[in-house]
């Protein structure tokens, strides 16, 4: 008797573990989203589980976000860097459309995948969508940063560093999420 109400114990805090495991997981990596995503990770040939990242990352998939810096929505866009976007996409553009989660990750994929291709790299893609375009330019062009014009042997910004470390800790859990 004895064995068996240990086993049942050891039973029933497995469960609980496994309960409070996936809660966490479901607060940390929201499946938000998910077909939209894949859409534009096709259209723009960007992976969606980068893209769920990075919307994680930026917001935790939250539509009204707002930064200290002005950026809206899910994929954190500068109102003057999606009014850009919407034009190169040839989309309407109002500065209100960036709460709309479904647009703004429309938007925000396709500058991901613009930064990924403009510096033929996912990781200063990645780089640029945090700190800008100029700056990672700039950072490629100085020899105490990159050896090569091509690779970041350092990358100046702590937010920055920090950011792609947390894209990539995140890009583990989504890739098993995304097929």
């Amino acid at each position: 008797m004895r064995t068996f109400l240990s086993i049942f114990s050891l039973s029933i805090l497995a469960i609980i573990i496994s309960y409070l495991l996936g809660c966490f997981y479901a607060y940390s990596y929201p499946m938000k989203y998910k077909s939209e995503i894949e859409n534009y990770s096709s259209d723009y040939g960007v992976k969606s589980a980068l893209i769920a990242s990075v919307a994680n990352v930026e917001s935790n998939f939250n539509e009204s976000a707002l930064s200290n810096k002005g950026a809206i929505g899910i994929m954190q866009l500068l109102p003057s860097t999606a009014e850009w976007l919407a034009e190169k996409l040839n989309e309407n553009y109002s500065e209100e459309m960036l709460y709309n989660g479904e647009y703004n990750l429309k938007l925000g994929s396709y500058y991901l995948a613009y930064l990924i291709k403009y510096f033929k790299d996912e990781e200063l893609g990645i780089c640029a969508y945090n700190a800008g375009q100029g700056k990672v330019k700039e950072w490629l062009a100085d020899k105490q940063y990159s050896s090569d014009g091509k690779n970041l042997n350092l990358i100046p910004y702590k937010e920055t560093a920090d950011y792609l470390n947390k894209v990539s800790k995140n890009y583990k859990y989504y890739k098993n999420r995304y097929k």
